[in-house]
């Protein structure tokens, strides 16, 4: 009985000790560590159990291994499903929710509490998601969200490869647009900004849809378009911020939209739906969910609204990994197959509506032809394949070690194929890029009514423009100059200025027998903006510009058609307009203007045009960029300083401009002169300038 006794005392004092022990214990530490070159997120619920709700969070740690082993620890993180489909696969994604606002991955990305972390399941190559962001940054679409890959391991069992993405919200390096006051006062703002999403489920609540009446008392986060019954759910603000006078100032806008793009008059330039959408974003969001073939791209669309700014912006795209004809799903006219069909044909989602309607509208028809056409002339299918390349090759020891976990020849969601091995899903990728990409843009050639025998014959242009000088372009009438307002942009006559290079202008003829014609102060080109389907004598009276420079946008395409010897008419191709200097004004600032084009071109002074060298004061023809001339753009890591090298640095007068990787404008310099980038944190930066009427760009990592 006494040695049972001691025995008994024993191992209350041992569960005593190690009770106190165990309190102790730093939860910090833990033995983790990367099993790939990638980084290793390990995270532990608090209980041990799993993660069985996308709406209930759970609490959880977390240790992030990075690429040099440094272990980052979080306490108190909750943690719960996400996804729709692919919440019920057995590979789950889940959303994480900090305790504080996290720079989770690192300079550059969001600071915040939500991150994301996709499971990619139904996706063989595990990278259709990536791909599509960084073709969206290709594009130029502003927001594009993060795409870091790790190892995961959940409750110490290895899950797999996951990737780190932000969550679609408003936020700085996410939708970084206004936020509105919380809570609203008289004098706040509520144009915006808004966060919106055809979102296809309706997965919002709305004034009729709770039978609780509390919930029914709240302001709805959603409602549907009273056109097109699109619905609509709004993102930002939060559903709990929410109020009222905010629901009815954003549902009467997009219902303005939707009513104006079904009007009898919906391809009106003024009185249509154009002004109320921004053009660049809608045709990069459009163009990259065609090239991605997403059959749900118009069943979950991001689009949102700025403050003070009366358009829809397009994006962020999100949601790919069925793309790329990875969906199995019945569709129109091919079966299943999506290679060789459009989205906005077979597509899901009543946003569908809104893109059909569009390409009833020439204008969106040419927009998209010449966009898609750019971006595939400036490499965007190399480009793709360059970034599988790269992803491909850093993941491939967690592509190994994530089927071993899962299979890789089984069904999972609604895969079009199933191979044996990692290689022949990411082959089938690429060819897939390889037939649809041309088919697209044959496609969209036919739709803008551009095809086989449609293009005209080339001319023999009237004007003999030489490479290697810039000219001068007067008014018969006034004598005045052409000449652009720099801030503006305005085309304008002026009076002569010698020094002025706004009066200078660069004439490079194109293969099409029409002249691209670029001014030598900005580097930009002259353009006819006038918007709808003009005739020669409809549509007129809009002030000609200068925009970017895109020698394929017929907008900036100009016939110089010779009237008698040394005077010109200035013809645009888009429109058909004759270039007129408005009522014949002799005063500086007169518009010029995109006028009727007939036959008193050759008898109106106000049409008619001198077209000489540009000479300095010594009576010296002054040089353009001779495209023959050898020169070289260098950076020198030490110092920071980027400069052209010439024979002739002098003549090198265009200017440079320099953008970060968001695509915001850091600095400008004249060519011949050079700049410091010493003051500008390291990273990635894009460098631009124009010679002799063509765009160049180059990256730069310093």
């Amino acid at each position: 009985m006494k040695q049972y006794l001691i025995t008994f005392f024993s191992c209350l004092l041992m569960f005593s000790v190690t009770g106190k022990v165990n309190a102790q214990e730093d939860p910090s530490v833990k033995n983790v560590r990367r099993l790939t070159n990638l980084p290793h997120v390990y995270i532990n619920t608090f209980d041990g159990y799993g993660i069985y709700s996308k709406t209930e969070y759970v609490y959880a740690r977390m240790w992030y291994v990075d690429e040099e082993d440094n272990v980052q620890f979080y306490d108190s993180l909750m943690i719960r499903g996400r996804g729709n489909a692919t919440w019920g696969l057995a590979k789950r994604p889940y959303k994480l929710k900090f305790q504080n606002k996290e720079k989770l991955l690192g300079k550059g990305y969001a600071n915040a509490k939500k991150w994301t972390l996709l499971a990619n399941h139904g996706d063989k190559t595990l990278i259709r998601n990536a791909v599509t962001s960084l073709m969206g940054e290709r594009a130029g679409l502003k927001f594009n969200p993060a795409a870091k890959f790790v190892d995961l391991t959940l409750n110490d069992r290895y899950q797999g490869n996951y990737q780190i993405s932000d969550q679609v919200e408003v936020r700085p390096h996410r939708v970084n647009i206004a936020e509105q006051d919380f809570p609203l006062t008289d004098d706040s703002d509520i144009s915006g900004g808004y966060l919106l999403e055809g979102d296809g489920s309706a997965e919002f609540r709305t004034s009729t849809y709770w039978s609780d009446e509390a919930q029914r008392n709240l302001p709805p986060d959603g409602f549907y378009s009273s056109r097109s019954n699109v619905p609509v759910r709004i993102h930002y603000p939060d559903a709990e911020e929410l109020d009222r006078r905010q629901v009815a100032y954003i549902r009467q806008f997009i219902n303005r939209f939707d009513q104006r793009l079904f009007a009898n008059n919906y391809d009106d330039p003024i009185e249509g739906y154009r002004p109320l959408v921004d053009s660049i974003s809608l045709a990069n969001w459009y163009i990259c969910s065609e090239i991605s073939a997403n059959v749900d791209a118009f069943w979950s669309t991001y689009f949102y609204k700025e403050q003070t700014d009366e358009r829809l912006f397009w994006g962020p795209l999100w949601d790919y990994d069925i793309a790329y004809n990875n969906d199995n799903r019945e569709r129109v006219g091919r079966g299943n197959n999506t290679t060789l069909q459009l989205m906005s044909d077979v597509g899901y989602g009543n946003v569908r509506n809104w893109v059909q309607r569009m390409w009833r509208d020439p204008w969106f028809q040419k927009l998209i032809y010449r966009r898609y056409t750019e971006l595939i002339d400036g490499g965007m299918e190399d480009y793709l394949n360059q970034k599988i390349d790269s992803l491909v090759q850093l993941m491939n020891a967690s592509v190994q070690l994530n089927y071993q976990r899962w299979s890789i020849n089984s069904p999972t969601l609604r895969e079009m194929v199933l191979y044996s091995t990692y290689d022949e899903y990411v082959s089938d990728l690429r060819e897939f890029l390889a037939v649809h990409i041309p088919f697209l843009k044959e496609t969209f050639a036919k739709k803008a009514g551009i095809g086989e025998g449609t293009e005209p014959e080339p001319k023999i242009p009237d004007f003999d423009a030489r490479k290697d000088v810039v000219y001068i372009i007067s008014n018969v009438g006034s004598g005045t100059f052409v000449d652009v307002n720099l801030q503006t942009e305005n085309v304008c006559g002026n009076s002569r200025n010698e020094e002025s290079e706004s009066q200078q202008w660069l004439i490079t003829p194109l293969k099409n027998g029409f002249m691209f014609i670029t001014n030598r102060a900005t580097g930009h080109a002259l353009n006819d903006p006038t918007e709808g389907e003009p005739t020669a004598t409809t549509l007129t009276g809009t002030q000609l510009n200068t925009a970017p420079a895109d020698s394929l946008d017929e907008r900036q395409q100009w016939d110089i058609v010779k009237q008698d010897e040394g005077r010109y008419n200035l013809v645009n191709r888009f429109s058909e307009h004759a270039a007129n200097l408005s009522g014949g004004g002799t005063d500086d600032g007169t518009a010029i203007l995109s006028y009727t084009s007939d036959e008193r071109n050759s008898s109106s002074n106000n049409r008619l045009w001198i077209i000489e060298e540009a000479r300095n004061q010594s009576g010296e023809a002054i040089e353009g960029l001779d495209e023959d001339v050898d020169y070289a753009l260098a950076f020198d890591p030490q110092s920071g300083r980027l400069h052209f090298g010439a024979d002739n640095l002098e003549a090198f007068t265009f200017p440079v401009r320099i953008y970060d990787q968001s695509g915001r404008l850091v600095t400008t310099f004249q060519a011949s002169q050079g700049a410091s980038l010493s003051q500008f944190p390291r990273g990635l930066y894009i460098i631009t300038w124009n010679a002799k009427g063509r765009q160049k760009s180059v990256k730069l990592v310093r």
